[in-house]
């Protein structure tokens, strides 16, 4: 026969045991909870880390994937600029051109045929006209994989543009592309930078001092003279400013005047 003390102790002990499986099954949810919110965290900072490595959150990556510039990885950029109407078509289109480029490293002087590349040869005579060149700098040179200077933002930061895109011109005439889609732009041209994207040329644009492998993508529209190329070379032997292989050149090159004149 049960007491009424032990059955007293009896039922403290259920009520303990009762107390301990709820306390028990409390920590479970606990611990499932933390669990689930951990995860969530992790997928969060996952994300964050990816985001920041790809450059979302990275101003200056995110410039520079709109840079203007050519780059070692065969690519000649330009920005995006607003849209302001093109130019009037005013130039001869049957007539070749001469941009001289009066600069603080030496005269760099190219021909440029309206007959091949209307659009860029009226747009580069329309901004000349307005000095729209003059006392700007070339901001980049290359010297690894392509061998370039790049000119022609006035902001001298590659992000620069006449508020305005030029069609695409001329596109075939270095031939046909390699297994690697890229053609050869000879020492000597002159040709548009772009984003990469189609008709995206504005105003600044590249002087190629050494064969440089590159698609096919950039309006090839000028051609140097030889003492023109002897400063490009001159300057590109200096090297970047930083020594690397992508950058501002160690000698300034300053267009101080740049005008088109008909020949």
């Amino acid at each position: 026969m049960v007491t009424s003390d032990q059955r007293r102790r009896q039922l403290a002990r259920e009520k303990y045991e009762r107390q301990q499986a709820r306390r028990a099954e409390a920590r479970k949810k606990a611990r499932q909870r933390a669990a689930v919110i951990g995860a969530a965290v992790a997928v969060v900072v996952a994300t964050l880390v990816g985001l920041i490595v790809g450059g979302v959150f990275d101003k200056d990556k995110k410039d520079q994937a709109a840079d203007p510039a050519a780059t070692p990885s065969a690519s000649a950029s330009a920005p995006e600029p607003k849209q302001s109407p093109s130019p009037e078509m005013k130039i001869d289109q049957k007539a070749k051109y001469t941009f001289a480029l009066k600069t603080s490293a030496g005269d760099v002087n190219f021909t440029m045929d309206a007959a091949k590349t209307p659009q860029t040869v009226n747009s580069f005579k329309s901004l000349a006209d307005k000095g729209y060149f003059d006392n700007t700098k070339c901001h980049r040179l290359t010297a690894g994989g392509i061998f370039v200077l790049q000119c022609g933002d006035p902001e001298g930061t590659g992000r620069g543009g006449p508020g305005y895109n030029i069609p695409d011109e001329n596109l075939d005439a270095l031939g046909k592309p390699n297994d690697q889609g890229q053609v050869i732009y000879p020492a000597g041209t002159v040709a548009m930078a772009n984003t990469g994207q189609p008709g995206s040329g504005g105003s600044q644009f590249f002087l190629v001092y050494k064969d440089s492998p590159l698609a096919p993508s950039y309006t090839p529209f000028g051609k140097i003279d030889a003492a023109g190329l002897k400063v490009l070379e001159d300057v590109a032997k200096a090297g970047t400013a930083d020594g690397g292989q992508d950058g501002p050149p160690k000698t300034e090159v300053k267009i101080e005047k740049g005008a088109v004149t008909q020949n």
